[in-house]
């Protein structure tokens, strides 16, 4: 069995120049697939918002939907590092309430670390907090799902020189905090390089060019399930929700035939019970007419 993965491991990757390998996942049966296929590290993302839920946005996720899939996640892993996002408003309030809330995902799910978005005043005290408590934080800049109404839409962000110079500054702040590794989404190549090159912890990529430290995608437009939309910066491995819906037609098909199920797919009687069972019916039947 591989060692199982930690924050130590990934600085020795970055350390040694092994990208890191990171998806998603929000359900036992997938997680195990990522785990053996070793993956890294595993994401249980308020993607799941949209991706398992069908919301048009990572809003609407709640911390107990997160802690249900950050549950299945974790009983299907036993290599790869898991990692739960603090989803929308469950750790903007104030310190309490994010302690309160990282420390559910780590106790009740047994995740390994938690993600927070943004490098606000106050979340640099909350990663402070919870790193000092043992409890492991991934940062994340750039393009913030969570903050899209205030970004204006889903947007490069860093485009400007003013404003990759911030962002900068706010991964070297992020890794002052306590951050183990840093997730840099929709920002352009030579922006991640720089905060890849000025950090110690990794970066991991979405959108991000190739020259972070690591990529993650959402699994399920990786493997082609999530079809509603496909941003630019996701490359198709696989074409599963086509290779779904041909697989549950010719299931249809098969049942309106009585294909399926055949004599190999059901459980017969011993040829002698059967014989027996019509014999006691039809004895069942005849005292019946003679009553």
């Amino acid at each position: 069995m591989s060692k199982a993965v930690s924050t130590i491991t990934l600085q020795k990757y970055k350390r040694d120049g092994r990208k890191i390998v990171a998806l998603t996942a929000y359900d036992y049966s997938m997680a195990k697939i990522l785990d053996k296929a070793g993956v890294d590290l595993i994401l249980v993302g308020d993607s799941l918002a949209m991706v398992a839920l069908g919301h048009r946005t990572t809003h609407a996720v709640t911390m107990d939907e997160m802690l249900h899939h950050t549950r299945a996640v974790t009983r299907g892993v036993s290599t790869a590092m898991v990692v739960a996002d603090l989803p929308f408003m469950s750790y903007q309030v104030d310190i309490t309430q994010a302690i309160m809330n990282a420390g559910r995902f780590v106790k009740e799910a047994q995740a390994h670390a938690v993600k927070l978005e943004g490098a606000t005043r106050l979340n640099l005290e909350i990663i402070e907090r919870l790193v000092g408590m043992g409890i492991p934080v991934m940062g994340h800049l750039g393009y913030t799902p969570q903050a899209i109404h205030g970004l204006g839409g889903a947007r490069v962000q860093g485009r400007s020189a003013e404003e990759a110079v911030k962002l900068i500054d706010d991964a070297r702040a992020l890794e002052m905090a306590g951050c183990f590794s840093v997730v840099l989404e929709m920002v352009p190549t030579v922006v991640a390089k720089m905060v890849t090159e000025k950090l110690k912890i990794p970066t991991v990529g979405i959108g991000a060019g190739n020259v972070c430290d690591g990529q993650i995608l959402v699994t399920d437009d990786l493997l082609g399930k999530f079809t509603d939309f496909l941003p630019r910066f996701v490359r198709r491995y696989a074409e599963l929700s086509q290779i779904c819906e041909d697989a549950v037609g010719r299931y249809a098909e098969d049942v309106k035939s009585t294909d399926f199920p055949n004599a190999a797919e059901s459980f017969l009687l011993p040829k002698d019970e059967e014989e027996l069972l019509y014999k006691l019916l039809h004895m069942e039947g005849a005292a019946g007419e003679v009553c």
